[in-house]
């Protein structure tokens, strides 16, 4: 059996054949050179000098292949503090040495409202991000912690993402925590993993293609027609059946780039 994620040309491939095209694109230009292309989790590389080892165990290289990693694109250190009128909020524990501006992580970083909070006295916070993932044919994206990545000071709580369809919810992503043990200051550098994507395909053993996307204007308004429908209805999977019925069959086009010398 073959799970893999490669980076196969799926041109000319029959629908429910050969590699799945997965795209990617950021859906805010501004500042996007922050922002890390998605890439393969792999430990391959990591001892190549004994066959016995485990980054050469068919198994591992097997599950690691399903996983793509997305780096914290700026500096976070953060203190979760409440205001005078006891009201949740953060403090910027880099202050004036932070590497981003106080008014842009207030633009990027949420608190949500306190009656929201999955459990009391847990603080859950959303770092907004520009990734959308796309596909044109069933594909489940799940969003996880970054599990195979080794931390030297541990989170204080635990991230916790999703599982969508992104043939028909092409949404962007967000970095949700909940902060478990607020004594402690929540620290993630630049270029560290902030969590994973995996993707469920059928049949299971294909592979998977993970490349950047034109953003087309059919891709803008069909994105512009599922965009913050979070605000208006409580369940936004029962919209999954009206939103494919007003999809465009083709989303996905990889963008063909030239190599500059």
């Amino acid at each position: 059996m073959r799970l893999s994620v490669n980076f196969e040309n799926t041109q000319g491939t029959e629908p429910g054949k050969g590699p799945v095209q997965v795209g990617w694109f950021l859906n805010q230009r501004k500042a996007g050179i922050v922002y890390f292309p998605p890439e393969r989790v792999r430990s391959a590389d990591m001892n190549k000098t004994h066959a016995k080892s485990a980054s050469r165990c068919p198994a591992v290289i097997n599950m690691e292949s399903r996983y793509f990693m997305v780096r914290c694109p700026f500096d976070l250190n953060l203190a979760f503090v409440r205001d005078k009128d006891g009201k949740p909020a953060l403090r910027n524990l880099n202050g004036d040495m932070s590497g981003i501006r106080a008014n842009k992580l207030r633009e990027k970083l949420h608190i949500t409202a306190e009656h929201e909070w999955r459990y009391p006295g847990v603080p859950t916070i959303q770092l907004e991000l520009p990734y959308v993932f796309i596909a044109d044919e069933p594909v489940y994206m799940s969003q996880v912690a970054p599990f195979l990545h080794y931390a030297k000071v541990p989170l204080p709580g635990t991230i916790f993402g999703g599982r969508f369809p992104i043939n028909v919810w092409s949404r962007p992503l967000m970095w949700a925590f909940e902060w478990a043990d607020i004594e402690k200051p929540l620290k993630v550098n630049r270029g560290d993993p902030l969590f994973y994507c995996t993707f469920e395909v059928a049949p299971a053993d294909r592979s998977v293609v993970v490349s950047e996307v034109e953003v087309t204007e059919e891709l803008t308004d069909y994105m512009e027609l599922i965009s913050g429908a979070v605000n208006y209805v409580n369940q936004t999977f029962s919209l999954f059946e009206a939103a494919e019925a007003r999809r465009p069959a083709k989303l996905v086009q990889p963008i063909k780039r030239t190599r500059q010398d």
